[in-house]
């Protein structure tokens, strides 16, 4: 299967292309109310959801892609990934979120979606750029008040098993 280079969807424009290194972010759907479903549902907060949902980035690590750095937010995943032969991007983000939406819906004993139709993803244009965007992505939890450093997040490639003692 080969990479399509720049396409749209509709809303936002992606670029798909072996080898390249690509930050890709995608968000819960809303929750129902205005602000609410600005931040989208925090499905995720529960610690077998963000498990699944992290086992499932990681799972064809070095086989359709290779992982540099992700994230589990309770309502968005941040992933670091290069993109290999063969695996175009919107069919590697489809089997993520394919796959995590049917297993959180049993989880949680619920129907219906659980990510929006969309996804970001901007490739990196230089070794500083990817440098600053895993720490970004590490970042996140601290950001969010949901711990003191990025090493405490289990979700998260940078988390120190270590630290949990």
């Amino acid at each position: 299967m080969s990479h399509a280079g720049w396409v749209s969807r509709g809303y936002l424009p992606h670029c798909d292309g072996a080898g390249l290194i690509q930050h890709i972010v995608f968000a819960t759907v809303g929750a129902g109310d205005e602000i609410q479903s600005h931040f989208g549902a925090h499905f995720m907060r529960g610690d077998a959801a963000a498990t699944l949902v992290q086992a499932a980035l990681l799972h064809f690590d070095g086989e359709r892609y290779r992982v540099l750095a992700w994230c589990v937010m309770p309502n968005h995943v941040h992933v670091v990934i290069e993109q290999f032969s063969d695996w175009p991007l919107a069919r590697v983000v489809h089997g993520w979120k394919s796959f995590t939406a049917n297993g959180v819906n049993r989880l949680l004993g619920r129907t219906g979606p659980v990510w929006v139709r969309e996804y970001f993803d901007r490739f990196m244009r230089s070794d500083d750029h990817l440098a600053n965007t895993i720490a970004y992505v590490h970042a996140n939890p601290v950001a969010a008040g949901l711990v003191a450093s990025a090493e405490r997040w289990r979700w998260s490639s940078a988390f120190d098993a270590q630290s949990e003692g």
